[in-house]
Order: C-alpha cells, then structure tokens, then sequence
C-alpha cells in the first residue's frame, strides 16, 4: 500500500493579488480626499469675522460702557491727584512737628 500524496502547492498571496488586477473601490480614494478644493486663508479668516449680530451690538455696548467708566475714573483721579498731593504734604508736616517734641521729651523724662 503506498501512501497518499497530501501535498499542497503553496500559492503566494501577493502574487494572487496582483494577478486579479486592481480593485475596485466602493468610496472615495485617499488621492481624492487629498486633491479636494480647500478654502484659502483669507477665506477662513472672513468665516471667523462673521458673527451673530446680538453678541456684536452686545460687544458694542460694553464697549461703550468701558468707555464712559474710564472717563470718570479719569476725571477721579485727575481732580483727587491734586488734593492728594496737599493731602501728603501736610501729613509730612504734621509728622515733623510731632517727631521733635517727642525726641526732645526723651532725655527730660529719663532725667526726672
């Protein structure tokens, strides 16, 4: 009895592949995705101008409201600037006069 040939051809997956010839896809390819139509720069940056009208007349009125708040703190500081600047000179001249009698007291109150 001889023995049974269960040998097998071996068959090269790459070689089969390309034998059949391309594929044919049921979608767009990768060379389509990366020829399509892209917007320009200047394109994009016109998108992101674009708003809605409400947030830009909110933007408007704060804004506005910056503006006149600015304007009194302004006119704040530049009427108190003057009394402030009096204001630190008579505390200097308060301090001088009320640092000499206490030095001068020093030496009479260690010597009673």
């Amino acid at each position: 009895m001889g023995k049974r040939d269960n040998r097998v051809a071996y068959m090269n997956p790459i070689a089969m592949a390309r034998s059949r010839g391309p594929i044919q896809s049921s979608g767009p390819t990768i060379q389509d995705y990366l020829n399509r139509p892209r917007p320009t720069w200047e394109e994009q940056l016109g998108k992101k101008k674009k708003g809605s009208k409400a947030l830009a007349e909110f933007e408007e009125k704060m804004n506005e409201n910056w503006k006149k708040e600015l304007e009194k703190h302004r006119e704040k500081l530049l009427s108190g600037s003057e009394s402030s600047s009096k204001k630190r000179q008579r505390k200097k001249k308060e301090k001088k006069k009320s640092s000499y009698p206490y030095s001068l007291s020093l030496p009479l109150a260690l010597a009673m």
